[in-house]
C-alpha cells in the first residue's frame, strides 16, 4: 500500500487542481466544436488537444510545460514567445493570396480600413478598466480578427498576456459564423442585402507584381515595426504571381504553413496552464475580444452604407463585414448570408477585397501599436 500511494501521490492525478479541469474540459470542447460544426478545425484541434497537453499536472522540478526550461515543449513555444511563426504564417497566406478583387475595385479597401475601428476602440476600452498602454494595444489587436498579428504584436508588448490573447483571437476567427451573421442582418435591411455588384473587372499578372511591391513599400513607409509582417505577406505573394517561383510558392502555401500552424497551434494551446489562464485578466480580455471584433464587424457593414450615400452603383453593405481579417472564412460568410437572401447573388469575390484588405490593415496597425506602445 506503501508503493501504491506513493505512485499516487507523484501522478497527475494527485497534483491535478480544479483549474486544470476546466482548461482540459475547455480543451475538448475545441476539438468537439472543431469536428462536428467544422469551426476551424486546423487551428482549433492543434490549439485543443495543446490545451489538454498544457494542463495534464506535473511533478515540481520536472517540469514539461511551455514555461518549464529546458522542456521541450518550451522550445517549441520559443517561436510564438519570440514572434518567429506569426511571420511564416503571413509567408503562407500571401503565397494562397489573390489580390486580383481588390485591384478591380479599389474602393472596396476602404471597408478593410474602416473594419479596423475595433482595435483602436478596443483599446480605449482596455485602457479605461486598468490595462496598461502596452497591455491595451496587446488585447485591441484581437478585433483585427488575425491571430498571427496578435500573437506577433502580444509577444513585443505583453508578452504575460500573450497565452489568453492568442486564445481570444483564434476562437473569436473560429467563431466567425456564429458572430457575425445577427450582426450583419442587425445593422442592413433586406433590400441592402438584397443588393447585386458588378462583375469585376479582370486584372493582369503585371498588375499584381507591381502591386505587391508599391503595397509593401507605402504600408512599410506608414509603419516601419510592420515591415516583418507585410514583408512576409507581400514576399510570398511575390512568389505565387511572379509565375517563375511555383515550387517555392507551393511550398509555402503547403508544408511550411502547415507545419507552422501545427506547432504555433499546439504551443499556443499548451500555453494555456491554469495556473497561468484562469486569472481576472484573461477574463477581461476574452470580453473585449468578443466587443472588439462586434465592433470591427460593425464598422465594415456602416461604413459600406455610409458610401452608398455617395455612389451610383451601390455596395452590397454585407461585404464591409468582411472586413475584418479572418481570411476567408468572413468571405465565405458573407456569401453564405447573401446566398440565403438570393441564390443568385455571389459576392465571395467581391467580399475577398476587403478581407485581404483587412489583413494588411491589421498588420500595419499593429506595427503602428508596436512603434508608439513599446515599453
Amino acid at each position: 500500500m506503501t508503493i501504491l500511494f506513493d505512485f499516487l501521490s507523484s501522478s497527475g492525478f494527485a497534483a491535478m487542481t480544479l483549474g486544470n479541469a476546466i482548461m482540459i474540459v475547455i480543451g475538448i470542447v475545441m476539438i468537439g466544436l472543431a469536428i462536428t460544426k467544422r469551426f476551424e478545425p486546423l487551428l482549433l484541434v492543434p490549439i485543443g488537444f495543446g490545451a489538454i497537453v498544457g494542463n495534464v499536472p506535473s511533478l515540481e522540478g520536472a517540469g514539461h510545460g511551455v514555461y518549464d526550461e529546458g522542456s521541450v515543449l518550451y522550445y517549441i513555444y520559443f517561436g510564438v514567445r519570440e514572434g518567429i511563426f506569426p511571420p511564416l504564417v503571413f509567408l503562407g497566406i500571401g503565397a494562397m493570396t489573390d489580390f486580383s478583387a481588390m485591384l478591380s475595385n479599389p474602393k472596396l479597401v476602404l471597408l478593410g480600413a474602416a473594419a479596423q475601428i475595433g482595435i483602436f476602440l478596443t483599446l480605449l476600452g482596455a485602457l479605461a478598466i486598468g490595462f496598461t498602454p502596452a497591455e491595451a494595444g496587446a488585447v485591441g489587436i484581437i478585433g483585427g480578427a488575425d491571430g498571427p498579428t496578435a500573437i506577433f504584436l502580444s509577444s513585443k508588448l505583453a508578452p504575460h498576456l500573450l497565452g489568453a490573447i492568442a486564445i481570444a483571437s483564434y476562437s473569436y476567427m473560429a467563431l466567425v459564423p456564429v458572430i457575425q451573421p445577427p450582426i450583419m442582418r442587425l445593422l442592413t435591411t433586406r433590400e441592402e442585402r438584397l443588393i447585386r455588384m458588378q462583375p469585376p473587372r479582370a486584372v493582369s499578372q503585371r498588375e499584381k507584381i507591381i502591386f505587391s511591391i508599391v503595397a509593401f513599400l507605402i504600408a512599410a513607409m506608414i509603419a516601419p515595426d510592420s515591415i516583418v509582417l507585410v514583408g512576409m505577406l507581400f514576399f510570398g505573394n511575390m512568389l505565387k504571381e511572379s509565375g517563375v517561383t511555383e515550387r517555392l510558392a507551393e511550398t509555402a502555401r503547403t508544408s511550411m504553413i502547415d507545419i507552422v500552424t501545427i506547432l504555433l497551434g499546439f504551443s499556443v494551446g499548451a500555453s494555456t496552464e491554469a495556473q497561468t489562464f484562469l486569472t481576472t485578466q484573461s477574463l477581461f480580455i476574452f470580453a473585449l475580444g468578443a466587443l472588439s471584433f462586434c465592433i470591427a464587424t460593425s464598422g465594415g457593414l456602416l461604413f459600406a452604407k455610409f458610401m452608398n450615400l455617395f455612389l451610383k452603383e451601390k455596395i452590397n453593405p454585407l461585404v464591409g463585414a468582411a472586413g475584418v481579417s479572418a481570411v476567408p472564412m468572413a468571405a465565405r460568410v458573407v456569401q453564405t448570408v447573401a446566398h440565403k437572401e438570393d441564390p443568385q447573388n455571389f459576392l465571395l469575390f467581391h467580399a475577398m477585397a476587403p478581407n485581404v484588405a483587412g489583413v494588411i490593415g491589421s498588420a500595419v496597425g499593429a506595427g503602428i501599436l508596436w512603434s508608439v506602445l513599446a515599453p
